[in-house]
This record gives structure tokens, C-alpha cells and sequence, in this order.
């Protein structure tokens, strides 16, 4: 049996006492954003319980981290705060504790309808890095472009590779993508195509929060790397192929990325999480001494992406992957992240790379699932190769417990016309 809360939690609600996610909020266009949590079909105003003093434990009991427009600062105050308000708000919510329950005026102010209020991004993200962690889509990417002799360059396997993204292009779920427009490689003599891509793709990742961060010149221990992430959202990292495969050599993406990276509203916590680490796959070679985890842990979360194509209300099921597949562990990422020196702050996002599954079926983008355009997509009578005008990319995780779900919500986006 699951935990239970006084607010009534659907049997396959993705919000249930178990899960409790993070996220900032707003119940009107002109109000201020609020913290909150999820719980059932609710938002928790995290300033309300604060305001009545009800985080009453020693980390948090005199912290205005909660009467702030985003979650940076409560990040900041590091695993400890985190468990002791994990702690304080099961206890609140549950059907056995009378002082949220019992007191109608305080839980009218505290408790909000979600489909009354706006989502807004979680955290203020002041560093993003992208990360190419998957071994089934680089070996699916290296084939595509490099031949079946070399598919993998030999560094893939001895860290975790990844290039620095554009934070500012960070938006939450829900918000439409303008198409963006750049250069293609030329044909024959011809000068550089310029215009809107014709290659929109999306990309199917998580991405790891950063919590308390670290200092300038001071790594993280790979075995204590956990302890500096917070949770994790979903993330579509859009991608531009044509643009992208034209100005990547040498130094890698650009504006075939920087365009926009979409994420789900709620941050879900490595604690939430814990029931369902799962082993990471074999590293072989072994990883060097500073990459060497005791236990290597990944979290066994289903992933699915469905395509709504423009002018038709149906959405459709086009890949479903697992986290799991995960080659370089999230603290892997992490501490090869800083162990050169480089400090991370709280509310930066390590995006996890393109989470493919290991057959047809379970590929994380389009370039994969089309075999880079041709193998078209059948959706309810269009066919697509990469994503057109108008239709709305839609990505889902979920954990399945026992008589309960620990889930992310969606992470949603629509592609827009490029401006003429």
C-alpha cells in the first residue's frame, strides 16, 4: 500500500505522497511566482506553509527560501534541508496529521487547483551542459555519419562527453519553438543553403538539477556527487540536424541547439527517486580512479514521446526508452564536470544526451527513428521524416511503485513558422 494524504491522489496520478515534485508557480498573469509542490491534482504554496511556520525543523525554520521566485535558494541549502522538508511536508499532507487537514481556511490558501495556475521554470538556470551519455544513440549517430568500422571514437568510453549549451534559451514546458533558421551544408559548388531548417528533430533526455554546487578549483567526489543533485526533469533538447551537421566541426553545436531546450515544470528528487535505483550497464574499459563509483546507480524511469501533428487532435506514440540506459551515471557526469576545477552552482542543468534504447522502437529522436529521413513515421494517415510546422512534440516519465506512480508530468512544445 502507498502512502496517504487528506487531498484526494487518483489511483494513477503521477503526484502522489511518494512523489511530491518541486516547481515554481503563478495564479495569475500579473502575480508573483510561488514555490510548490505537487500533490494529487493540486499545487502545495510552499510561502503559505512557510508563513504559518510549519517548517519547523532546524535547517528550515527560520529560512525565507520558500518566499522566493524560484528554488535556487532552498537548492542551495544543500541534502540535509532537502530531507528535513521532504520529511515536514509527508507529514502535513498525510490523513493522520490533523494541522493542515483540520484548519479549512489554511488549506484553502495553501492548496491550489493545478489546472488553475500557470508553471513556470523551477529554478533560475545559470549554466547548462549537454552531455552524449547514451551508447545506443552514439553508436546509432556514429553509423549514420561515420561507417560501421568506427562507429564510437575511443574517448566516448573513457569519460563522459558533452559541450556547453545556451541557458538563456531554457524554456518550460508548454512554451512553442519559432523554427530556426541557419545555414546547410552546399551542394556541389553552390553557396551554403540559408533558411528555416528542414531537419527540426527533438531529443529525448532527462537532465540532472544541481543542488548545493561546488567551489571554484574544488572537485566533487564522484561517490559523494549524488549529494550536490537535487532531482531530475524531462528535458527535449530540440536540435536542428542540417544546421547542426554543417557548423559542428570543429568546436560542435551551436545554433543548430541554442534555439531552445524545453524541460518539464517539476523538479522530481533524487529522494522520490530512490526506489527505483537500478545497476547502471558495464563500463568497459573500467572508468580511471576519479570516475570509479562504489556503486553505480541509475533509475529505472519510462520515458515515451508522442507527436500531436498539426490540424489533428490525436497525439501519437512514436518511441518509448527507459533512463536506465544510461551509460556515464548522472554523478559520473557530474564529477568529470568538475574535476578540471569548474564550480556549479545551484540550479545549473546537466542534460543526460539522447536516451535511445537499444532497438527500433525505443530510439530517442527522429534522426534515429527515421534513419536521418529515410524511414518515414505513419501518423494517422501523415507520414513524417523530422517535425513540420504546427505539430507539438510531447514527452512523458514515469516510475511505477507498488499501487502507485512517481511521474514528471509532460514536457511539451510546439514548432512555430519561421519568420519570414
Amino acid at each position: 500500500m502507498g502512502l496517504k494524504s487528506f487531498v484526494e491522489v487518483q489511483l494513477n496520478s503521477q503526484f502522489p505522497l511518494e512523489n511530491l515534485p518541486y516547481g515554481v508557480f503563478r495564479t495569475s498573469p500579473n502575480s508573483e511566482p510561488r514555490t510548490g509542490v505537487a500533490i494529487g491534482d493540486y499545487v502545495l504554496d510552499l510561502s503559505v506553509i512557510a508563513s504559518a511556520s510549519l517548517f519547523d525543523g532546524p535547517l528550515l525554520k527560520n529560512s525565507d527560501c520558500f518566499n522566493q521566485p524560484n528554488l535556487n535558494k532552498f537548492l542551495k541549502l544543500g541534502r540535509p534541508a532537502w530531507k528535513e522538508a521532504r520529511a515536514t511536508l509527508q507529514k502535513l499532507l498525510s490523513d493522520t496529521e490533523p494541522t493542515l487537514r483540520d484548519d479549512a481556511s489554511l488549506r484553502q490558501e495553501a492548496l491550489q487547483p493545478m489546472d488553475k495556475v500557470e508553471m513556470l521554470l523551477p529554478v533560475a538556470v545559470g549554466d547548462y551542459t549537454d552531455f552524449y551519455s547514451n551508447i545506443n544513440h552514439a553508436t546509432n549517430c556514429g553509423l549514420m555519419f561515420r561507417g560501421s568500422e568506427n562507429p564510437i571514437k575511443p574517448n566516448w568510453f573513457c569519460l563522459p562527453i558533452a559541450y556547453h549549451g545556451r541557458a538563456s534559451s531554457i524554456v518550460v514546458s508548454g512554451t512553442d519553438i519559432v523554427r530556426p533558421r541557419g545555414q546547410d551544408r552546399p551542394k556541389g559548388n553552390s553557396p551554403p543553403y540559408f533558411g528555416p531548417s528542414r531537419k527540426m528533430d527533438f531529443e529525448l533526455e532527462m537532465a540532472a538539477v544541481v543542488g548545493s554546487g561546488n567551489e571554484l578549483g574544488k572537485p566533487v567526489d564522484v561517490n559523494e556527487a549524488a549529494d550536490h543533485i537535487f532531482g531530475l526533469v524531462l528535458m527535449n533538447d530540440w536540435s536542428a540536424r542540417d544546421i547542426q551537421g554543417w557548423e559542428c566541426v570543429p568546436l560542435g553545436p551551436f545554433l543548430g541547439k541554442s534555439f531552445g531546450t524545453t524541460i518539464s515544470p517539476w523538479i522530481v528528487t533524487l529522494d522520490a527517486l530512490e526506489p527505483f535505483v537500478c545497476d547502471a550497464p558495464k563500463q568497459n574499459p573500467p572508468p580511471l580512479p576519479y570516475l570509479a563509483e562504489k556503486e553505480s546507480r541509475n533509475y529505472d524511469i519510462e520515458l515515451e514521446v508522442f507527436i500531436k501533428p498539426a490540424g489533428q487532435e490525436q497525439s501519437y506514440a512514436v518511441t518509448k526508452s527507459n533512463f536506465k540506459h544510461l551509460y556515464w551515471t548522472i554523478s559520473q557526469q557530474l564529477a568529470h564536470h568538475t574535476v578540471n576545477g569548474c564550480n556549479l552552482r545551484p540550479g545549473d542543468l546537466l542534460g543526460s544526451g539522447t536516451m535511445s534504447g537499444p532497438e527500433p522502437g525505443t530510439y530517442g529522436s527522429l534522426l534515429e527513428l527515421t534513419w536521418n529521413g529515410t524511414k518515414p513515421l505513419s501518423l494517422g494517415g501523415v507520414t513524417r521524416t523530422f517535425i513540420e510546422d504546427g505539430d507539438e512534440v510531447i514527452f512523458t516519465g514515469y516510475c511505477k511503485g507498488n499501487d502507485y506512480t512517481v511521474g514528471f508530468g509532460k514536457c511539451s512544445g510546439k514548432i512555430l513558422p519561421s519568420p519570414s
